[in-house]
């Protein structure tokens, strides 16, 4: 299986400070971060960590979802997959991730509201960005340019 790359470039400090966020594997595109945006309830069009997690949360949970659909002998029709990614002080300093809500509507054949239900619990234990979260090993190589 491939490794998928991410790339960022900062300027300044943390509070006037900017980045550039580069999708490098993909090439799909670039986005800015700041620190003042990501803490704001309006980003402005500026991206976050938290909003490119509710992204790859989402897209990995339907894509999760819609397996496991089929494994339950059902026929996937469409999903619609929303992941809230709150961002609060940290009690021990700095600020963390709070939680994720996943919202999830789903439109298929072969299975009742409870086994949707089922499978859609089943998903978010299973999908790999899920298990990630729950923890995972985070290794380091930092050196100077």
């Amino acid at each position: 299986m491939p490794t998928r790359n991410a790339q960022t470039h900062w300027t300044g400090g943390l509070n006037d400070g900017s980045g550039v966020v580069r999708l490098a594997s993909s090439g799909a595109g670039h986005f800015e971060v700041n620190f003042p945006r990501r803490a704001a309830d309006d980003a402005e069009g500026v991206t976050s960590p938290e909003e490119l997690i509710a992204a790859a949360h989402s897209a990995c949970y339907a894509m999760q979802c819609s397996a496991l659909i089929a494994r339950a002998g059902a026929t996937p029709g469409t999903l619609d997959v929303s992941a809230d990614v709150t961002l609060e002080p940290d009690p021990a300093g700095g600020f963390r991730i709070a939680g994720i809500h996943l919202t999830v509507r789903g439109v298929m054949d072969g299975l009742d509201e409870a086994g949707f239900r089922d499978v859609a619990e089943a998903a978010k234990a299973s999908c790999p960005v899920s298990k990630a979260l729950t923890g995972t090993v985070i290794t380091l190589d930092a050196a100077f340019a």
